[in-house]
């Protein structure tokens, strides 16, 4: 496969449009008349205007794929066979939701929070239990 190494306008439009839209880089850079997704890189690394416009429509696809994802687990998405499968559906929901964590951790990632309460939801102090230990450390 021959790849274009010229940058053009209208590359760039495409390549930015299709992000935003949530599709990949590396399935974009499959189609022979845009740039190789290490080509693409090359561009951004050169080109900070380039490099934020990239980080925009990479969060844009997110959001993108996260709503496609709703839209999906809803109904209003079939599978490739125009078909509802339930089964089908929930993988697709699923494999959706892994990616984006992974992708964008921050904002599509589990987070947790770890707070010291008592039964009561009531915070403990640890302070004196912090000071005992150091207190063993020392002796120890």
């Amino acid at each position: 496969m021959a790849y274009p190494t010229k940058r053009t306008d209208a590359a760039v439009d495409e390549v930015l449009q299709r992000m935003a839209q949530g599709e990949p880089l590396a399935q974009i850079g499959r189609d022979e008349h845009l740039p190789h997704p290490s080509t693409w890189r090359e561009w951004c690394r050169a080109d900070e205007a380039l490099d934020i416009a990239h980080a925009r429509a990479r969060d844009d696809g997110y959001d993108a794929i996260a709503a496609e994802t709703l839209d999906i687990a809803d109904g209003k998405i079939p599978d490739a066979n125009g078909g509802h499968d339930s089964v089908r559906d929930k993988l697709r929901v699923d494999a959706r939701i892994k990616l984006l964590a992974k992708w964008d951790p921050r904002r599509y990632g589990d987070g947790f929070q770890l707070r010291h309460a008592d039964a009561d939801g009531k915070k403990i102090d640890t302070a004196p239990l912090v000071q005992e230990l150091l207190g063993l450390l020392k002796a120890g």
